[in-house]
């Protein structure tokens, strides 16, 4: 595995759903990143729900990361819920805080990059609504920013939201319209790829001995059957937590770049991220599209971190 730089500072945008839990509890976990803040967005489940998901992740490992909520709806549209997570956007999980909800994360986002100019990652795993509002309060921020891995799109395979479209885009597809437009480095681990790594119950059972054990076996029954029943797929699709991989492990990911458009105005193509396959274009690339990941060493990692097994080399 390629080493990276020990304590890189990150922001996690998210919306807990239970991908997202596996993703936050990885990073944290790893102990490879100085993690500045969590910020929530509406978009699993609403604003309320998700951001009391985060505080339940958190305390589940006793993080003291700074956790703050965001945008309570997409820029324009009204708020599309997903199904598969269930009503609380984390079914399986006990949840009895109800956390304040402040609405800090656009200026959050905006002071720890301007603290730490070229240095911050920020991990994008829910609908990017707080990321493009914090680009229309600062214009000059994406310059500023180290780089986006975003969880979002498809470029050859259907949609999980509508036909052609991924969640995340097609909740706010105004929102990633302008962030997939700014000048800020993007890498996107689309469905193409997330569609390939699925787990099951079996996989999970290596946690066993570790405090995350039970908890997440309750969460993951109940996603497994969401995911059953909301996209016909027997298992755990690993959305969240690839994305968030990418920064423990980029040797395991093979890259291409695109030029990658969002649809905002087509009835039946809403969220659609359109990338210019034609090898005659004059297009210019915008976005580093994951085309490949190594399964197995993701699943080794992730469940050996989220075990409290032996450290990576």
């Amino acid at each position: 595995m390629k080493k990276i730089i020990q304590n890189c500072p990150i922001i996690i945008d998210t919306d807990p759903g239970h991908d997202d839990a596996l993703a936050i509890l990885l990073l944290e976990k790893s102990k490879m990143f100085d993690i500045k803040a969590i910020t929530t967005v509406a978009g699993n489940s609403n604003i309320q729900n998700v951001t009391n998901n985060a505080r339940y992740i958190l305390d589940l490992i006793g993080s003291k990361t700074p956790l703050y909520s965001g945008s309570e709806k997409p820029l324009k549209r009204e708020l599309i819920k997903a199904v598969v997570h269930g009503d609380s956007g984390l079914d399986g999980a006990c949840i009895k805080v109800q956390e304040n909800i402040s609405d800090q994360a656009i200026s959050k986002i905006i002071s720890i990059v301007r603290e730490n100019p070229g240095e911050v990652s920020i991990v994008v795993i829910g609908p990017e609504t707080n990321i493009a509002r914090a680009f229309i309060s600062d214009p000059e921020l994406p310059r500023l920013i180290k780089q986006l891995i975003i969880m979002g799109g498809a470029i050859t395979v259907p949609g999980n939201k509508n036909r052609v479209a991924e969640f995340n885009i097609f909740v706010d597809p105004e929102a990633a319209d302008i962030v997939f437009s700014s000048p800020v480095k993007k890498v996107m681990v689309p469905l193409d790829v997330c569609n390939d790594i699925i787990l099951q119950m079996t996989d999970f059972e290596r946690l066993k001995g570790s405090k995350l054990y039970e908890p997440l076996s309750k969460m993951m029954e109940k996603y497994i059957a969401g995911i059953s029943a909301g996209e016909k797929v027997s298992g755990a699709l690993m959305y969240d937590p690839l994305a968030a991989y990418y920064l423990i492990n980029p040797a395991a990911y093979e890259i291409e770049q695109m030029d990658v458009k969002v649809e905002t105005i087509g009835e039946l193509t809403r969220g659609m991220t359109v990338a210019d396959r034609r090898i005659w274009s004059d297009h210019e690339s915008n976005v580093d599209v994951v085309t490949k990941i190594d399964a197995k060493s993701f699943i080794d990692d992730m469940l050996s971190i989220l075990g409290d097994r032996k450290s990576l080399s």
